[in-house]
This record gives structure tokens, C-alpha cells and sequence, in this order.
């Protein structure tokens, strides 16, 4: 570990401590979903939670969005939102004699992009661009998202009523999916006897900066990654091209994601350098929403843990690193 960069990892934890316990006193029970949520903010990438209503997607994004002290914008998507709803519009100004664009709601540092399914496959792609570069090219202009920039986008299961499946190259942009998954009963007991309906009446103030966390992102690039780990992923990614259950396997984009992940995973838990158990755990968060069947099923939930089982089958196979 001599070339390990050094870094205040310690610091860092102390920083990601703060902002845990505080989702944590809204979010009971899920202490693997807040996890993986603050992974995906020092990796500085975009989360989708996909699950049944009612679980706590919104009431999780609003938490973190509300921990940190910057802007937020939340975008209902429905059926009939157009992009410039998202990225704003250029409106004719009498008085400058010019045309002035008026920013949207994509021009913040967390979004939360609730029930992003429910929108067209139109309106949808026109977050690509944003997600992908942190830049929005409107009218030949460029125009760039304040950093630190996260979208949090939540959906429904794909077979519900009135929903449009995300498209591939919309899935790839996200670096981690998860579920929230049903809680366990003391903790429910614990949400009925706090008696909260909406997310709005949570009480929620921010305990880290902006700053903090551009910070913590800068050092999650400086996790240091040994090489047989660094070879450990290119494997993993390698073994979902050869199984031929998978229309097609990760693409390099999704090996990179895997890397940064499990970066985010090492200086979550307070160290410089990553172990194969970082990458093992991001792995299925990571790599499952890339992935899909050959033979598509019927019912999506019942083909995402297929897809799920055959990565867990692939983990056993690809020798892990020692």
C-alpha cells in the first residue's frame, strides 16, 4: 500500500457518519439502502430507486437532499411533461430585444426526479446529456449544472399502469439501482406511531456543506485501487459477456462504475484503499441494472432477480484477488 495516496479517510468517515445518522433518524431500518444512497453521492453519481409506492423512495431522497446544504429542485414527472419543463426554455425579452433562457429545474445540485417512469421516452432522454456530462447544450449554447450535481430518480415497477421503461442508454447513465423493500415491524410500528403522511412534514436540516461534499468526492478519486483488484473488475465485467443468458454484457462505462463504486464503498468505511469486499458488495447495485435477459420475461421484478441470481452465480465463479 505504499503508493496509496494519503488522504483524510478518517476525516471523510466522520463527515459520512454525520450525514447517516441524520437520514437515519427519518429512515429506520434501511440501513443498507442509506448505504448505498451516500456511496452513490461520494461517487458522484446518479441513483435509481425502483420499488412499489409507498416504500419511502421520495422520503430517502428528500433526507439527503435536505442533509446538505445546497439547492435542491423536485421534478414530478407525468405523462404529458415536455423536456424544456426539465431544462428550462428561451423566452423573447422585450426589453434586451434578445432571447433569455430561464433555467429549469434540472439546475440544481440534487434533484429528485420522482417517478421518472411516468414520463415519455422523450422527455426521459432529454436528461442524457445532463446526467452523462453536467452540461446542457440549449440553442447552441452550453450550460453547466452547479456542482455537486446528483439526480435521484424513483420509479415505479415497470409493469405498472401508465409507466414507460426506462431505455438502455437511460438505465447506463445511472451508476446504482436499488430497492427499499417492505420495513420491518417494529420499525413500521415506529411510522405509524410518528404519524408522518407526507415527506414534507419531516423535519430535516442540513449538517453538511456543499464544499464537504465536493471534497469527499475528490477523495473517493484518490482511493487507491491495487492492481490485481483493478483486474478483479475488468474480470467480473469480462465473465457478464460471456454468459450467454445476457442479451449483452457491461460495457466499459459500467466497469469504470464498478471501480468508482467501490471506491466510494472503501472511504465510506473510513479507508484509502479497496478490498475485494467493496467490489463484491457494488457489484449487484452496480452491474444489474445493465444487464438483461436473452429470453425477456413477461413479469420485469420476477427477470431483475434472475438477473440477480446469475451475477451471484458469476461472483462464486471469478476468483477473487488475495
Amino acid at each position: 500500500m505504499s503508493d496509496a495516496p494519503v488522504i483524510p479517510a478518517p476525516r471523510a468517515l466522520e463527515t459520512v457518519d454525520r450525514l447517516r445518522k441524520n437520514i437515519e433518524r427519518t429512515i429506520r431500518g434501511k440501513t443498507e439502502a442509506v448505504d448505498r444512497t451516500l456511496i452513490c453521492l461520494l461517487a458522484g453519481g446518479h441513483l435509481l430507486i425502483e420499488d412499489l409506492p409507498g416504500l419511502g423512495k421520495t422520503t430517502l431522497a428528500y433526507c439527503l437532499a435536505r442533509s446538505i446544504d445546497c439547492s435542491f429542485s423536485r421534478i414530478q414527472f407525468t405523462s404529458d411533461m415536455l423536456p424544456s419543463d426539465i431544462i428550462g426554455v428561451s423566452i423573447y425579452d422585450e426589453k434586451s430585444k434578445d432571447f433569455q433562457f430561464k433555467r429549469g429545474p434540472i439546475f440544481a445540485n440534487i434533484v429528485l426526479a420522482d417517478e421518472i417512469n411516468r414520463t415519455t421516452p422523450k422527455t426521459q432522454s432529454s436528461l442524457l446529456e445532463v446526467m452523462g456530462r453536467g452540461k446542457l447544450s440549449v440553442d447552441g449554447q452550453t450550460y453547466t449544472v452547479p456542482p455537486p450535481f446528483m439526480v435521484i430518480a424513483t420509479q415505479n415497477p415497470v409493469d405498472y399502469e401508465g409507466t414507460f421503461p426506462l431505455p438502455e442508454s437511460q438505465m447506463d447513465r445511472f451508476l446504482m439501482r436499488m430497492e427499499m423493500g417492505y420495513p420491518e415491524f417494529e420499525y413500521e410500528l415506529d411510522i405509524l406511531k410518528g404519524g408522518h403522511l407526507h415527506y414534507d412534514h419531516l423535519e430535516a436540516t442540513p449538517v453538511v456543506s456543499r464544499v464537504e461534499v465536493m471534497e469527499l468526492q475528490e477523495y473517493t478519486r484518490r482511493v487507491y485501487v491495487e492492481d490485481t483488484v483493478a483486474e478483479y473488475i475488468v474480470r467480473l465485467a469480462a465473465a457478464t459477456r460471456q454468459q450467454v443468458d445476457f442479451r449483452s454484457g457491461v460495457s466499459p462505462r459500467g466497469t469504470l462504475s464498478l471501480k468508482i463504486a467501490a471506491q466510494a464503498c472503501a472511504l465510506s468505511q473510513g479507508r484509502a484503499f479497496v478490498l475485494p469486499e467493496d467490489v463484491q458488495r457494488m457489484l449487484h447495485p452496480v452491474f444489474s441494472h445493465r444487464l438483461a435477459l436473452r429470453k425477456s420475461m413477461s413479469d420485469p421484478m420476477e427477470e431483475r432477480r434472475s438477473v440477480e441470481a446469475l451475477l451471484t452465480q458469476l461472483e462464486t465463479r471469478v476468483k477473487e484477488p488475495v
